[in-house]
């Protein structure tokens, strides 16, 4: 038998910016950027894919970016294309064969760049789209969430869903930069505000027993929109997500998704809700269930599980959803924990907690014992109603 063997190894970089109002003409972030990457002779061009959420609550900044890029020769602005934003935008190939064909319309090569504003699902969107034209053009993100700012949208995976399934079309493609403006922060609705900080305490729990405890000294502050506490915070998520990215299996070719901690019922809830519960709700949800799985499978003390459901409300996020009351081996909620398997292919691996600050992985979840935990949690909503009369 005769054979040929390849092997090579592809090195990704990028950075993470942290600034405020990016468009303002004094702030030279972008440009700088875009002309450390220039090349000469060659006129690249760049796409802006932007929320309507976004747009609407900032009527000015596509003007803003107008204005901008006549100032930065560097890159020749060619459009700016808006789509629905929230998980709409990922359940349809519509909202990527739009971008696909303003991609094509404006002659986007790959030496150019689609850059998203937006939350966590347009970012998905438009990084998968970007990925899959000429086999992947340089995408850039600029998050305008708490969740996206703190985890999704610092990350290397682009997803659309697909067969009712979450993330099933997707590509591992690491943008060229991320851009995180605090200032889109200031618009977000309470919800969305407290719902990102769910991916925080997730990292927390399984990376950093002393990040845990200072969102704990701190939920307060976060609960009233303090920008400067809310700040420290996403910074210190996407340092975690991104030591664990460059640490791990970033491209997931193993069976394991340690960074998704509490997400196999997340993913779950979010499709039998049709969406009406939030991502980072649903993530705050599962954080409870298996924090509480871990303290039932004799794992952690309920002092422990006391503090992770302590942090979690005081943040304003709701630890169960009638979803997730969970009676028998028949609930479709379960059928999360085999989608979470096929998703990577494999063995289940789910990540459960062995102290606070430290995850460990297991392959198999006692179903008996998942529906004990979902009782628990709701003998304990039951309790803390009783004592807030």
């Amino acid at each position: 038998m005769e054979f040929l063997q390849q092997s090579f190894t592809v090195s990704y970089q990028y950075k993470v910016f942290f600034t405020e109002h990016l468009f303002h003409p004094s702030n030279t972030a972008f440009a700088q950027f875009l002309q450390t990457q220039h090349t000469e002779g060659l006129q690249k061009k760049i796409l802006f894919v932007v929320d309507t959420a976004v747009a609407e609550h900032h009527p000015q900044l596509q003007q803003q970016i107008i204005q901008y890029f006549k100032n930065t020769p560097a890159v020749l602005l060619t459009g700016i294309l808006t789509v629905i934003g929230g998980e709409e935008v990922k359940n349809s190939e519509t909202y990527v064969h739009q971008v696909l064909s303003a991609i094509n319309q404006y002659g986007i090569d790959r030496h150019s760049y689609v850059a998203a504003i937006g939350g966590g699902s347009v970012l998905d969107m438009v990084g998968y789209a970007s990925a899959i034209a000429h086999r992947g053009v340089k995408h850039i993100r600029i998050p305008t969430t708490v969740l996206s700012q703190n985890d999704s949208g610092i990350g290397v995976k682009n997803s659309i869903n697909y067969f009712g399934k979450k993330n099933f079309l997707g590509t591992f493609a690491p943008p060229v930069a991320v851009f995180n403006d605090a200032h889109f922060l200031t618009t977000l609705s309470e919800r969305d505000w407290s719902s990102g900080i769910s991916e925080a305490v997730k990292v927390a729990l399984i990376k950093d027993a002393a990040f845990f405890s200072w969102l704990e000294q701190h939920a307060a502050d976060m609960a009233t929109r303090d920008m400067q506490t809310m700040q420290y915070q996403i910074k210190r998520s996407a340092e975690l997500h991104l030591q664990h990215i460059a640490s791990g299996d970033p491209f997931e070719m193993g069976s394991a998704r340690p960074l998704d901690f509490g997400h196999w019922s997340a993913h779950k809830l979010e499709q039998l809700s049709n969406f009406a519960v939030r991502h980072g709700e649903a993530v705050a949800m599962g954080i409870a269930l298996d924090s509480t799985y871990s303290y039932l499978s004799g794992r952690i003390a309920e002092e422990d599980l006391l503090r992770i459901l302590h942090l979690l409300e005081n943040l304003g996020l709701a630890i169960t959803h009638p979803l997730m009351e969970i009676g028998d081996k028949s609930h479709p909620l379960l059928a999360g924990l085999n989608e979470f398997r096929e998703h990577l292919g494999g063995k289940l691996t789910i990540t459960l907690l062995k102290a606070i600050g430290k995850g460990e992985e297991v392959h198999e979840m006692n179903i008996d014992l998942i529906c004990k935990a979902s009782q628990y949690l709701q003998q304990y909503c039951l309790t803390e109603q009783k004592h807030s009369i």
